[in-house]
């Protein structure tokens, strides 16, 4: 017998309050897609450079229509992401949410995860079908909102904290590189972390790798633009057949859990690696235990590992389908099997734990 079937065990006031939260979750989603649409019609910058702001105002420095406008300033006041005057009729953003919402140069910048979120939803009805069959669905099957919102949300955290902090974590890494080093860098997408690294340590080679063809030349644009090309070339490639060998660093972005033979790709990366070579693992924060991930951060990375992570590694040979939160004795087990010995965490974010692996 079921709790509908016998309503004496349903506690009404957690009942409503379900339903209440229910409501507020209906509304986060929508903000997804509000979200997306402030960036897109630069509301937010306008309010930002503006200050307080009429929804006429608004639409006009926008170049928007007022009552698109006025509809979504109320929505984004009832989120509290904007605040609203009654007596003056105006809405200002407040300057930690200015941040958050228009500085692409601050980890603290949130578009971009909201923009891969709304894309990762429009594609549910594949991943729903591909649920049913057990398929996958491939990256290169998404939309352009996955890609760029993909990049968006994480090159903040790599300006932040690549080059100053995560790499100098690592030993004697950063010696290697200022003083000259090759580097590959496997899973690039748009290559933001491999320029970033290149334009700090300009005595070194990079390569960046990626099986989606579109992402390896956005990724040279990208470099041709930051006048390093000549030093960060970019291959369409899987991550078990980078070309080259003897690389003083290599490097796995946010993507070891995407893979669809992580294992056959650790067992390249040894075979790739100079003998005093250091592989470095960047993945989704995450304990080994699902408790350990029942928190709001986990929540999101289990929804991308939903609807975008598994799907990917299910489109691949051998689909070993790891998950966002695979944890650190996951990817350490990958690594062991693949013949490395030494694994240790060197760095944390809220978001990001970052991983040194050696022979």
């Amino acid at each position: 017998m079921t709790a509908i079937d016998n309503p004496v065990q349903v506690d009404p006031d957690k009942l409503m309050g379900f339903v209440f939260n229910a409501v507020g979750e209906v509304g986060a989603a929508l903000n997804a897609a509000l979200v997306v649409m402030g960036d897109e019609l630069g509301y937010y910058r306008a309010l930002a450079e503006h200050g307080p702001t009429t929804p006429p105002e608004l639409a006009e420095r926008t170049g928007t229509d007022e009552h698109y406008a006025r509809e979504w300033l109320n929505a984004q006041a009832a989120g509290s992401y904007v605040t609203y005057d009654a007596d003056s009729g105006r809405y200002t953003l407040p300057p930690e949410q200015a941040i958050a919402l228009t500085d692409e140069t601050s980890p603290a910048f949130v578009v971009g995860l909201f923009q891969i979120a709304h894309g990762t939803i429009r594609d549910t009805p594949s991943v729903t079908q591909a649920a049913r069959s057990g398929d996958g669905i491939g990256w290169h099957q998404h939309n352009s909102d996955v890609y760029v919102g993909c990049e968006r949300f994480f090159r903040p955290s790599y300006l932040a904290n690549l080059a100053g902090e995560w790499l100098p974590q690592l030993d004697g890494v950063v010696d290697k590189l200022t003083r000259g080093a090759a580097v590959a860098d496997i899973g690039c997408g748009h290559g933001a972390s491999t320029i970033i690294m290149a334009e700090a340590f300009p005595n070194s080679t990079f390569i960046g790798a990626d099986y989606h063809a579109d992402s390896i030349q956005t990724a040279k644009q990208r470099a041709a633009a930051a006048g390093i090309d000549d030093r960060a070339t970019f291959v369409d490639a899987a991550s078990t057949a980078v070309p080259g060998d003897g690389f003083d660093l290599v490097t796995m972005f946010d993507c070891l859990h995407d893979m669809g033979d992580p294992l056959g790709a650790a067992k390249h990366v040894h075979d790739i690696l100079a003998e005093d070579g250091t592989w470095m693992i960047v993945e989704p924060a995450a304990g080994d235990q699902v408790e350990d991930n029942l928190n709001p951060v986990g929540r999101a990375y289990y929804g991308f590992s939903t609807l975008l992570c598994t799907p990917a590694s299910l489109s691949q040979d051998v689909g070993t389908a790891l998950g966002t939160q695979a944890g650190p004795a996951k990817i350490r087990d990958i690594t062991t099997a693949a013949g490395f010995s030494s694994f240790r965490l060197a760095a944390q974010t809220p978001f990001n734990n970052v991983f040194e692996v050696r022979r």
